[in-house]
């Protein structure tokens, strides 16, 4: 067990590099860098100013010298070769140096660290509201297969199961947010936060949280259960558990003892793969309900351009996704005894 622990850890590293520097490598060759985008603007400026007021950009129209060019591309670090500049990165990235924002010259640690606990919030909400409904609600229908209780909840989980998260959000803000206007619009807090009392203070981040906490929900809640029920009747259906109770077990018992365990080996799997979201959240889901989470703010560095922010949550999202890789390893090896790590 700890060896084969450890060589999954030894895997981590060429793996990370390997992922990192490929997409290190597009944010080189993606057009709309820091320094491009600062000289649209300046061309835009100065067409405007010529034009009393004319938006339009003149072909050829440079608002900066090419001494000046190199001097943004040398302060940007995007005068090093690729494999320089990646090096150099990830020798800051040892010590948790993720850089400075290209957009608001802020440590992009720092942006990540004030943002995160919001992402927290959301990612172990919807983790433990999303297991400890779905592998119950699972069970039930397994063991009530066809019954109102079984049909009616696969309506809700079948639409939440083709819907995506952020086109529930948008039904949900225009029908309680907007018509209705029984939860807020957006946001993570209200704008009176600051003074309200402790009770008063989680009971509006509560509210706030009702709409996307819905649409976090929604596509693991319809996964998990769905997961949970049909594996559950497909070992309720094997030879094993027939043996069992052909031996005098009760049904109930048999269930417990030999079947449910072995259906909690998918679920177990999928365990490990929710720890990134503990970290990122969902991108268009922040969007949408203004949520200043990680999500919204990787949104804004991919359309901004800013890739020192971009490559900070990229290295999180991959280190999360490859330890939560292990993880569910782990929980699958807890739950399936067949399952047997080499040393």
């Amino acid at each position: 067990m700890i060896s084969y622990l450890l060589r999954r850890l030894l895997l981590i590293v060429p793996t990370f590099i390997g992922i990192t520097l490929l997409i290190f490598t597009l944010t080189r060759f993606v057009p709309g860098g820091p320094v491009e985008r600062m000289i649209l603007n300046l061309q835009m400026q100065s067409a405007s100013s010529e034009t009393g007021g004319t938006s339009s950009v003149t072909e050829g129209n440079n608002a900066l010298s090419e001494d000046q060019i190199a001097e943004l591309n040398a302060f940007y670090g995007l005068d090093k070769p690729v494999i320089e500049a990646y090096i150099e990165w990830l020798g800051k990235l040892v010590v948790f140096d993720f850089g400075e924002s290209t957009r608001y010259y802020e440590p992009v640690i720092d942006m990540i660290a004030e943002r995160l606990p919001v992402s927290l919030f959301y990612g172990l909400a919807t983790f433990l509201i999303s297991y400890l409904i779905s592998i119950p609600l699972g069970y039930l229908k397994a063991l009530k297969h066809g019954s109102v209780l079984d049909s009616s909840s696969s309506i809700v989980i079948f639409v939440g199961f083709a819907l995506p998260g952020y086109v529930i959000g948008v039904l949900l803000i225009s029908l309680f947010g907007y018509q209705l206007e029984w939860f807020p619009m957006g946001g993570f807090i209200g704008d009176d936060f600051e003074d309200l009392e402790l009770f008063g203070q989680i009971k509006d981040v509560l509210w706030h949280a009702v709409l996307p906490l819905t649409c976090y929900l929604i596509g693991d809640f319809a996964l998990l259960t769905m997961t949970m029920k049909n594996n559950l009747m497909e070992n309720l259906a094997a030879d094993y558990v027939r043996t069992a109770i052909a031996k005098g077990l009760p049904f109930r018992q048999a269930v417990r003892k030999h079947a449910l365990r072995n259906s909690l080996i998918p679920v177990a799997s999928h365990f490990g793969n929710s720890l990134m979201f503990f970290m990122t959240g969902s991108f268009l889901i922040e969007v949408i309900f203004n949520i200043d989470g990680i999500g919204l703010l990787g949104y804004e560095a991919i359309v901004e351009r800013d890739y020192p922010v971009v490559m900070g949550i990229f290295a999180i999202n991959a280190m999360m996704l490859m330890l939560g890789n292990i993880l569910s390893d782990i929980c699958v090896a807890l739950v399936d005894p067949r399952v047997k790590f080499g040393a």
